[in-house]
């Protein structure tokens, strides 16, 4: 099946400056994972980064890497995708997959499992991932956002509350799971173009602004999400310094 995988990078990041350009095995960070991306979905899969800078532009051309350049000015992820599907003037129908580019140990499997998605689910306006969460501190957390599932495998609710809420097991606070294992959400989306044109110029929902999750804005307008669960949870993203070095680690060179 043909898609674009688009990937954001934006240079600004506060825990860790200059992000998508760090050094990772000899390589920058965003060429890494759109490396990694194209050599495993092979040449069916369009591979564009969608840079806020023209560093980024000029570090991609350098190791042939489709890259284009994105306003600055843009609030939230989902407006640079946006703004990219605009540029590439990808059709309402198509296909397009937001990988994050500071994730260098992206699981291609993963992204092609949740493109499909929206292929079975026809509808869905948008596809994403979970996997089982088996850590009871992972449960507790609010920084470990879970989702619940329908029987057809479309989300009903994320959240960054412990769900779903087991009612007697929970009677004296959470000291084990459920059974079965609440799911944790993997930030991967896929997204039909035509929808995703249009998703930024939705009104924010209550439940979004409460929550901070910008996903619960498609549910609340009534748009389905189809979920797709992995076994396993995904390799460990790029965020700080500390996270920098543990998959220079992984990848060696570092």
């Amino acid at each position: 099946m043909a898609y674009t995988v688009l990937i954001p990078a934006r240079l600004a990041s506060t825990r860790l400056p200059n992000k998508p350009l760090v050094d990772i095995g000899g390589l920058p960070m965003v060429v890494r994972v759109a490396q990694r991306v194209r050599d495993g979905l092979g040449n069916d899969v369009r591979v564009v980064v969608a840079a806020d800078d023209a560093s980024i532009l000029r570090a991609c051309e350098a190791h042939q890497i489709e890259c284009l350049l994105t306003r600055t000015d843009h609030p939230s992820g989902s407006d640079r995708l946006a703004e990219a599907c605009a540029l590439l003037g990808l059709a309402d129908g198509e296909i397009v997959v937001n990988v994050q580019g500071d994730e260098p140990l992206i699981d291609t499997g993963l992204i092609r499992a949740v493109a499909d998605l929206l292929v079975v689910h026809p509808q869905a306006s948008m596809g994403t991932a979970a996997h089982p969460i088996h850590d009871v501190d992972d449960f507790r957390n609010p920084n470990v956002v879970k989702v619940v599932t329908d029987a057809a495998g479309l989300a009903l609710y994320f959240s960054r509350a412990p769900i779903a809420w087991w009612r007697d097991g929970f009677a004296q606070g959470i000291s084990s799971l459920p059974d079965p294992a609440p799911l944790r959400h993997v930030g991967i989306y896929a997204y039909r173009a035509g929808f995703l044109r249009t998703f930024p110029n939705l009104p924010q929902a209550p439940i979004e602004v409460i929550e901070a999750l910008e996903q619960l804005r498609a549910l609340w307008h009534g748009h389905r999400i189809a979920v797709h669960v992995s076994d396993s949870a995904p390799g460990p993203g790029v965020d700080t310094p500390e996270d920098l070095e543990r998959v220079r680690r992984i990848i060696g060179g570092g």
